[in-house]
């Protein structure tokens, strides 16, 4: 069940029917068996799995909370963690530890037989380890109380408007409001419902309508001209970003129509003048959390090396941040390009400074921006395409044909498809920009109702006329 699909639109219409229509104090249960449901349609494993860790988290955090002597606090926590990121490598990484270790014995001359060939990879499993271990660090540093109410607990833990993508939520920003009181709200409601129909013309319109011809030109690179593996190239970060934050808008709708605030994920990237900006900006829950608990951690034992421990610091996060990602080698590759480029960065931002008081700040600022976009498009090759063989050939490819045909250039897309495309993220970078200058969405909301309601069945007009409804996965749910 995907937020994009009839299933989920059915089963949120009627829970948030009867969310309403309960005394509030059964309405917290509602949630759990609405995400029991939720995450119990995709496959049953999924749900045993995300219980078990749901309540493996909730004892471990009773149990290392109760401890009064630092060291058994520690070895508590210890085990704990070790519990939680035992259950992430087994699910996630054991077949590429498996691959490796067979490959290597195999080079030594020895022999390796599979014990296990195929393991499932559960929705959500990053996502929700990740606030496990989030939660159980918090307790460890005494900054969070260990939650006593395992309802209140299940539902932080198994909340499907989060689950399958994030945000990944801090124990300190969502328990709380599991706690109050929730009452219908006009404004959230009609603020979560304008979010939802921005998420799903992000993603029906923008996402979908490329990702067929950029999956084709990916899957097979060999088959296509340097020019049309330059527009893929160029193109995949746009698609990328309206899959991945048309989602996070859409869980954050969903969430406030329920009474409830998650994170954003997105402030937009696409204006960030370098990678170090870039990453403050893009997929922000996950930043933040490596930022907090890896860089900083790391950053504060090596503070003796000076910037040589600034720089492992920052090479050795972006590097596990990229095994996040998945478990290939290409993943690994794509973190420790992010951690190189923000490592240079680092080392140049006085000659920067210092160019920027000489150059026209607008034009370096418009220079900074292009920059910033054209290498994250590049690094982006290692996150899309699985053999490295074939990033290394885009790479040696990509300025063949520069007098490509329009024919060529357009990737075998029609004309309306990509009339509608180019309208669609013109539509939706303006719109980025319009509402963090002047709130766009208040400014209406002071009009005439006519005109209001007119904007927004205009919206799902474009939505429903323009869209592709295929059941499209949102590309985040593989990680």
């Amino acid at each position: 069940m995907i937020f994009n699909s009839w299933e989920f639109a059915v089963l949120f219409i009627v829970i948030t029917g009867i969310f309403y229509s309960i005394v509030p104090q059964l309405r917290k249960w509602l949630l759990l068996a609405g995400s029991i449901v939720f995450i119990g349609f995709n496959h049953w494993g999924y749900l045993a799995l995300a219980v078990s860790t749901a309540l493996l988290t909730y004892g471990s955090g009773i149990w290392i909370d109760k401890q009064n002597d630092d060291k058994t606090r520690q070895r508590y926590f210890t085990i704990s963690l070790i519990a939680h990121l035992a259950i992430l490598v087994f699910f996630k990484y054991f077949g590429f530890l498996e691959a490796n270790m067979s490959l290597f014995i195999k080079t030594i001359g020895g022999n390796w037989n599979s014990t296990i060939t195929n393991i499932f990879l559960p929705l959500g499993i990053s996502f929700y380890i990740f606030q496990s271990i989030s939660y159980l660090i918090e307790v460890y540093w005494e900054e969070q109380e260990a939650e006593k109410n395992l309802g209140d607990f299940m539902l932080y833990m198994l909340f499907f408007m989060k689950f399958l993508s994030g945000p990944i939520e801090r124990p300190g920003e969502f328990l709380p409001q599991i706690k109050e009181k929730k009452v219908f709200d006009y404004d959230k409601v009609s603020y979560g419902l304008r979010l939802i129909a921005i998420g799903l013309f992000k993603k029906l319109i923008i996402s979908n309508l490329l990702a067929t011809v950029v999956n084709d030109v990916f899957s097979s690179v060999q088959d296509y001209s340097g020019a049309q593996l330059c527009i893929a190239t160029l193109v995949y970060p746009i698609q990328l970003y309206a899959d991945f934050s048309g989602y996070t808008d859409i869980a954050i709708g969903g969430a406030a129509i329920l009474g409830y605030r998650l994170s954003p994920n997105f402030n937009r990237p696409f204006i960030a003048q370098s990678i170090t900006d870039f990453w403050r900006r893009w997929h922000m829950s996950l930043s933040f959390w490596v930022k907090d608990y890896i860089y900083e951690p790391i950053a504060f034992k090596k503070r003796n090396w000076g910037i040589w421990g600034i720089s492992y610091a920052l090479m050795l996060t972006f590097i596990l941040l990229g095994l996040w990602h998945g478990d290939s080698w290409n993943f690994i590759i794509y973190g420790a390009i992010q951690g190189a480029v923000i490592i240079y960065e680092m080392s140049r931002s006085k000659w920067c400074s210092k160019w920027n008081k000489y150059l026209s700040g607008r034009w370096f600022r418009t220079y900074n921006i292009i920059r910033t976009y054209l290498i994250f498009s590049a690094s982006l090759l290692f996150f899309k395409i699985e053999k490295f063989a074939d990033v290394v050939y885009v790479y040696n490819h990509i300025f063949d044909g520069i007098r490509a045909t329009y024919k060529e250039m357009n990737l075998g897309m029609r004309d309306h498809n990509i009339i509608v495309l180019a309208c669609a993220i013109a539509l939706m970078f303006f719109y980025e920009y319009a509402d963090s200058k002047w709130d766009i969405w208040g400014k209406l909301e002071k009009k005439p109702i006519a005109l209001r309601w007119s904007v927004y069945y205009l919206i799902i007009f474009i939505i429903f006329s323009c869209g592709d409804f295929g059941a499209t996965d949102f590309i985040y749910l593989q990680f």
